[in-house]
């Protein structure tokens, strides 16, 4: 199955550059990991950022990231990560991931 998807991204020159986007993006997202997950684990109040699930931490990353890079309005970036909360992550993580993003925001200045 993963063979077809592939082929079809491959092939067809607008999901082509959108998978190569999604490859940059994330290898961004990673190569700042670090420096995300301490500005996470400052805004997110009674708890340690071990304890989040993985998705929710990497939901959290790109949400801050995509605010950071300015390519993305900071409510457009915040958004898009509660929709990512709703479909991947537990059934509290939209509200979470919602309330630490903004909260971040706001600190920043963006909101």
């Amino acid at each position: 199955m993963e063979r077809v998807v592939l082929g079809v991204i491959a092939g067809h020159p607008y999901w082509r550059s959108s998978a190569e986007g999604a490859e940059r993006l994330a290898a961004s997202v990673a190569a700042s990991a670090g420096g995300l997950d301490r500005r996470i684990a400052e805004a997110v109040q009674h708890w340690r950022l071990d304890r989040l699930g993985v998705v929710e931490q990497n939901i959290l990353r790109l949400g801050l990231y995509e605010m950071d890079s300015g390519g993305v309005p900071p409510k457009v970036a915040i958004n898009e990560a509660v929709r990512l909360a709703h479909w991947f992550a537990g059934g509290r993580a939209p509200a979470f991931v919602n309330g630490v993003l903004d909260a971040l925001a706001r600190t920043a200045g963006l909101l």
